[in-house]
């Protein structure tokens, strides 16, 4: 039943972003930061933990969980060191997925040529 649950939930968030990007003149960039931010807001009202619970990797895989990401650990890191401990904890829980990103786009271009 979960891998049903996080199609719903996935493809959701995936349709609602290419309705936006069909019926908007916002370019992909700007709907990335949309989703993010979507993202960010749901985790501070306590709705991201939800999906995430209800639908496994199926909030976990949007872009929408980076948001969730930022907001988490912006939040754990406030609580345990105040105003300094925020930029801590959005790179503790952030880092990892950064590095990879950063790895596997140098991987990338190793072995493909860009086209003009």
């Amino acid at each position: 039943m979960i891998y049903i649950h996080a199609f719903i939930v996935c493809g959701l968030i995936c349709a609602l972003g290419q309705i936006i990007l069909e019926n908007t003149k916002l370019t992909p960039g700007h709907l990335n930061a949309l989703l993010v931010i979507i993202g960010a807001l749901l985790s501070c009202f306590g709705i991201y933990d939800i999906l995430l619970s209800w639908s496994g990797a199926g909030a976990s895989v949007p872009i929408t969980n980076y948001g969730h990401l930022l907001f988490t650990g912006a939040y754990e890191g406030f609580l345990e060191d105040g105003i300094t401990g925020l930029l801590n904890g959005i790179m503790a829980t952030s880092s990892g997925g950064v590095a990879v990103t950063i790895i596997m786009a140098f991987i990338v271009s190793v072995f493909t040529k860009p086209q003009h």
